[in-house]
């Protein structure tokens, strides 16, 4: 039987491509079936996911961030502000050589290394069509110069975009503080939400503590952008709501006149309305200008600022502890005549020292005045600032006597004013010392805080607080840098009521011997101001104050003129007036300035010039 190929047998051949096809169909059909499965996943299933997808690839929401509210003093000067700065930018898919504009740029304007370096970082990250800030602050010749050679830079704009301004410059830096730009630190205590868009912060002052008022409510707007991301056209648009303006309780005329009335000297002067706790002046010497950390602050001007000499970053009205010397006498001197351990008219023998009763070492307590006072009661005890007088008014209390009296007034606490990262100062006690020196408390230690120094610490916002309390006859109010909030978009005004206590006296006599005592010191024949008190229209009531920087032996004598500046006493002062009707209180800390009476005519200068601004004079009656 002849042999058969299967190549030849056309009934195989034609059983095996069918068995092909039946195979390759069923394939089809399953992949198909797959196919058109996953399709209806997606379309069904999964329709909504995708849908968002889909439409958040040709629709976006873009974040419009709010204009910062401004402040003003209380007569409607500008503090802070708003200003347009012009800005060098480039769009780099329109610049062709990228190297070649940078240099070009780079000999009509100055760009510092640093610009330089942040618009290459921003260009590795950012688009293409977006723009990149390469300088900042342009001042009008270089925008002039960049103007006229536009052309020759493809890509290259000047745009205008608000930044703040701070227009008092140092004067009030301490108060508001400043903005910077937003930091991961930041990020963590804010609202994102609320801040898209927004590059700047309040950092301090202020600026800071204010900053839910300032900043408003971000806006927002849907925009249609095409594949790469580049904006087509706006479809929905939510405006920003503007931040609230702030009016403040600060005068800076009255400001002004402090800081140049400081002259020379590092140290810090507050003013307070005694009856509203308004402060018209917080003044922090020295200063710095707030315009440096808007946009960035280079490592070697900050450096230079925190500890430069006398720290201008150092804020001394609420940061500053000083012993507050003598000072604290009116106020010691009150705690004894209420705790009945010295009667008014009574009076004892200042013969230039002081021993304490029963010290078998005789250590002296010296008296300012070598050769002493003579014969002092209450009133001349303050207006010639006895301390052998408050030597023994403080023995007689006793620490925690004169500790829990004038507490009252504020000492040892802190004031609750509007700004950040207040100190507490120091009011000693035994308890105080036994939890903090592991060791008690000594009678010596009574005599020195008596009169101001030792342990005993207070800011020269305390002073100002307590000087007020004593003026208002005991209403002490929590100080106020904040008098409206302005709400935006509307004519709404929020006004802060003040928070304040009383304290009571046994014998309301008492704030008038006080009073008549602090007057003396300004207008008496002996008080220790009273070249400041010659020729005043009106009687202020004071006291100075002299605080030591550092100790001497029983056996030296401090001398001004051997001794290092910066080792020289302070010089402090408060007072008040006009005394039968009191309108503005005011401490004054001069660091080295030596002497108190030297800055009382600061004081006395501040409140003359209040009131001529804000009292009303009354009229003369006519003759009949």
């Amino acid at each position: 039987m002849p042999y058969r190929s299967h190549y030849s047998d056309h009934s195989y051949q034609a059983s095996l491509f069918k068995f092909r096809a039946i195979v390759a169909a069923v394939l089809c059909l399953l992949l198909l079936s797959g196919l058109l499965f996953r399709l209806a996943w997606l379309q069904i299933v999964d329709y909504r996911h995708f849908s968002d997808l889909s439409e958040n690839n040709r629709i976006r929401l873009m974040a419009l961030p709010p204009t910062r509210g401004l402040i003003y003093d209380r007569n409607g000067v500008i503090l802070a502000e708003n200003k347009p700065t012009f800005h060098l930018e480039i769009t780099p898919e329109q610049v062709e050589d990228m190297d070649a504009t940078l240099k070009g740029l780079s000999e009509i304007v100055t760009i510092s290394e640093s610009e330089m370096e942040r618009f290459k970082e921003q260009l590795r990250v950012r688009r293409s069509f977006q723009r990149i800030s390469l300088r900042t602050r342009l001042n009008e010749d270089e925008v002039a110069r960049l103007a006229v050679n536009r052309h020759r830079f493809p890509g290259m704009d000047i745009n205008a975009r608000l930044s703040r301004y701070y227009p008092q410059g140092e004067t009030v830096a301490h108060a508001l503080g400043y903005v910077g730009r937003i930091n991961r630190k930041d990020l963590t205590v804010i609202d994102e939400g609320n801040y898209r868009g927004t590059t700047h912060i309040g950092k301090t002052g202020l600026e800071k503590y204010y900053e839910a008022e300032l900043h408003g409510m971000v806006g927002r707007q849907k925009v249609e952008v095409n594949a790469q991301g580049r904006v087509l056209r706006v479809l929905e648009k939510v405006a920003p709501i503007a931040g609230n303006d702030l009016t403040l309780n600060l005068d800076i005329e009255l400001q002004k006149m402090a800081e140049k009335g400081l002259g020379e000297f590092a140290g810090s002067v507050i003013a307070i309305e005694p009856h509203t706790g308004a402060v018209l002046v917080f003044v922090s010497k020295p200063g710095f200008d707030p315009n440096m950390f808007v946009h960035g602050i280079s490592h070697k001007d900050y450096n230079a600022l925190s500890h430069g000499t006398y720290k201008p970053l150092f804020n001394r009205a609420i940061f500053g502890q000083y012993p507050p010397g003598s000072t604290f006498k009116p106020f010691v001197a009150l705690a004894g005549i209420e705790q009945r351990q010295f009667g008014v008219k009574e009076s004892l023998y200042c013969r230039g020292h002081y021993l304490l009763p029963g010290d078998d070492t005789e250590r002296k307590y010296r008296d300012w005045k070598k050769e002493g006072h003579g014969m002092v009661d209450f009133s001349r005890a303050i207006e010639e600032s006895c301390d052998v007088y408050f030597y023994e008014l403080a023995y007689r209390m006793g620490i925690d006597s004169m500790h829990d009296f004038l507490a009252q007034f504020g000492f040892g606490e802190k004031t609750g004013i509007d700004l950040l990262g207040e100190r507490r100062g120091l009011l000693p006690s035994t308890a105080w010392k036994k939890k903090k020196k592991r060791t008690v408390w000594y009678p010596g230690e009574t005599l020195i805080a008596g009169i101001g120094q030792g342990y005993m610490l207070s800011t020269p916002l305390q002073l100002a607080v307590a000087t007020a309390a004593l003026a208002s006859r005991g209403e002490k109010i929590v100080p106020r840098l904040l008098k409206e909030v302005h709400e935006s978009g509307d004519d709404t005004i929020k006004v802060r009521q003040p928070s304040k206590t009383m304290i009571k006296l046994r014998r309301d006599s008492h704030w008038d011997v006080t009073f008549d005592a602090m007057e003396k010191v300004v207008h008496g024949t002996r008080g220790t101001a009273r070249a400041t008190g010659w020729g005043m229209k009106f009687r202020m009531a004071g006291k100075t104050g002299t605080a030591q920087v550092f100790g001497i032996a029983q056996d030296e004598e401090y001398d001004a003129e051997t001794v290092a500046k910066k080792l020289r006493d302070h010089g402090l002062f408060i007072g008040f007036g006009p005394v039968e009707d009191p309108v503005l209180a005011v401490a004054v800390v001069a660091e080295n300035g030596e002497h108190g009476s030297k800055m009382a005519p600061i004081a006395r200068d501040l409140i003359k010039r209040y009131i001529e601004k804000y009292s009303t004079p009354t009229a003369p009656e006519k003759n009949k």
